[in-house]
């Protein structure tokens, strides 16, 4: 996503609104909107941010990230897992948690232990997520599944159990 268009709206704003205090004032704005230009970019980019972040709480278990390359906002979307537990005792499908319509998003702190932490970590960097993201899918998948958890034992002796646990 090219953020120059955007940008370049604003410095026209800015030059517009200079426009009312005279030539002076034009002159000063044309000078300050060069350094300003990397402040306009940033500030696109917590708005891009914060968005994705709402949208993720939105879509959980799947994510919506924004990933800086070559200097330009990329969206790396993650749909939720469309698997299910394949054997008799599955338990039933549990009702999508519906946010309210005015749900505002808000930030917690927890302690944990660095073992976790790096796992966790390591988990989020398989599914390629961001830690956030990969926290808000496994919460919403605990709260929309009852606090069961799929499991997945390795493979041991050619064997693999695949199943939900509680």
């Amino acid at each position: 996503m090219d953020l120059t268009a955007y940008v370049e709206r604003l410095r026209e704003e800015l030059a517009g609104a200079a426009e009312l205090g005279g030539p002076e004032a034009r002159a000063l704005a044309d000078r300050l909107t060069a350094p300003l230009e990397s402040a306009f970019r940033l500030a696109m980019l917590d708005a891009l941010s914060a968005a994705a972040d709402e949208i993720t709480q939105d879509l959980a278990p799947g994510s919506v990230e924004v990933r800086l390359r070559g200097g330009s906002p990329g969206f790396v979307v993650t749909p939720p897992p469309a698997e299910q537990a394949t054997f008799e005792a599955a338990p039933p499908a549990a009702e999508p948690v519906e946010p309210d319509a005015d749900t505002a998003v808000s930030r917690i702190n927890f302690r944990l232990s660095d073992q976790l932490k790096s796992r966790i970590e390591e988990a989020a960097g398989r599914d390629g997520l961001s830690v956030n993201a990969w926290l808000v899918r496994a919460a919403t998948t605990a709260v929309q599944t009852g606090g069961q958890t799929r499991t997945t034992r390795a493979p041991v002796g050619g064997q693999r159990y695949t199943g939900w646990a509680r």
